[in-house]
């Protein structure tokens, strides 16, 4: 893997301390998330519930959303950290939305008294359909394009 040690605890230090604002009244299953952009920032999330499930957003998307919202559009690693049991991967809506923006960004998932899990996004989403496979749109003003 890529990132560096450092970066790694830092990482799972911000992925840590977002779990404390997960909202999951329903699942009972908190998780906290840390992302590190291509501009070596990093950006954290958790979950967050809603009575009507389908739109609970996981702490993987909480965290890349509020990055691309501050103009990061690379993601280098994500770090998914949850408080009990054994480290959980992203789960599929949450591996496209990597894919969107690190297409081979480094996962590390970490839960206390587990061995870390660590692959990369090609690993977990092997084939995985991205917006090369689209065509370039025309229409949308420049901003709103992808960059």
């Amino acid at each position: 893997m890529w990132i560096s040690a450092t970066e790694k605890k830092r990482l799972e230090r911000a992925a840590r301390k977002a779990v404390r604002q997960s909202y999951f009244p329903y699942s009972g299953y908190p998780v906290g998330a840390a992302v590190l952009t291509g501009r070596r920032k990093i950006f954290s999330g958790c979950n967050v519930e809603n009575a009507s499930y389908g739109l609970t957003n996981c702490a993987e998307r909480t965290a890349i959303f509020k990055a691309v919202s501050e103009g990061q559009r690379t993601v280098t690693a994500v770090c998914i950290y949850v408080p009990a049991g054994r480290p959980a991967t992203p789960c599929g809506a949450c591996r496209q939305v990597i894919r969107e923006f690190g297409p081979h960004a480094e996962v590390v998932c970490v839960s206390p008294g587990h061995a870390p899990i660590e692959m990369t996004l090609d690993e977990l989403l092997p084939r995985s359909f991205g917006p090369e496979a689209l065509a370039p749109r025309t229409d949308a003003p420049a901003g709103k394009r992808k960059r």
